[in-house]
């Protein structure tokens, strides 16, 4: 007899998509007892399906609740970390991805799982959709994870370099490598997780006026602009009296005239 999975077919997968997380992932495998005492076993409709099969389902469901579906079984979070899923997300979600070259410069392109997550932050964080969108992507994820690696925040000086470098190699002129940098540096600061050690990281990029010296002085001034209004707001509880006017008193020897909303301990 042929199995009921088999006439499955990828291109009407999303028709089980609701069967994917039940209300009570929990009961999947489970047994109950009916209102006659007969115990009944409650069965996986899933556990018959091969691999390939599923990942054609679950790369069909939005990013938003692949975390979710991870989570339901093993099975599942096993292929949510191997290479053939991430493989075909790609492919499918950005066709173009298939024909990228490998590009030159400091910052390396990396498997399937890094190329889909540098693709998706370009299209939803910087809006992107041309030649230079994966490239924008992977450097974004660089410096948020080198920012974010150790309560010590590497040299900003060298990473402000790097940033500049990759966007050269890629073939940007020095001008428009300053500019996708600083775009970078702001989507960065944004996205950061509000904690100490941000805190401190904001404290060192404030102070350190000459991290973005090398960069045209507007978009310098935009994004040392941007860290302090993330400290004097964001994170003003965290400012004592020392911390906050010598804070202000650097703002004011960089910005004319600073927000009223800054001043005041």
């Amino acid at each position: 007899m042929t199995s009921r999975f088999t006439i499955v077919h990828p291109s009407s997968c999303y028709l089980l998509l609701p069967l994917l997380v039940p209300p009570d992932h929990s009961l999947i495998g489970s047994q109950m007892t009916d209102a006659n005492g007969t115990t009944l076993s409650i069965g996986d409709p899933f556990a018959e399906l091969p691999d390939h099969l599923l990942i054609e389902i679950f790369i069909r469901v939005p990013v938003s609740d692949w975390a979710t579906i991870s989570c339901v079984k093993k099975q599942w979070a096993n292929l949510f970390s191997g290479e053939y899923l991430w493989q075909a997300a790609l492919l499918r979600t950005y066709p173009s991805a298939g024909h990228g070259k490998r590009w030159p410069g400091p910052i390396p392109r990396g498997l399937s799982r890094r190329r889909f997550t540098a693709l998706y932050v370009s299209r939803f964080i910087f809006m992107l959709d041309d030649e230079m969108d994966e490239i924008v992507g992977h450097t974004y994820l660089f410096l948020k994870e080198q920012l974010e690696i150790s309560t010590l925040p590497p040299s900003l000086g060298i990473l402000h370099g790097t940033l500049i470098d990759q966007f050269i190699a890629c073939g940007q002129s020095r001008d428009k490598a300053h500019e996708l940098a600083s775009r970078i540096w702001l989507a960065v600061i944004d996205n950061l997780e509000e904690n100490g050690n941000t805190f401190l990281l904001f404290k060192q990029l404030a102070l350190e006026g000459n991290v973005f010296l090398s960069s045209p002085c507007g978009r310098s001034h935009k994004v040392q602009w941007h860290v302090f209004k993330k400290l004097f707001t964001d994170f003003r509880d965290c400012l004592n009296h020392v911390d906050y006017y010598e804070l202000l008193a650097s703002a004011k020897s960089r910005f004319q005239p600073t927000p009223s909303a800054w001043s005041g301990y």
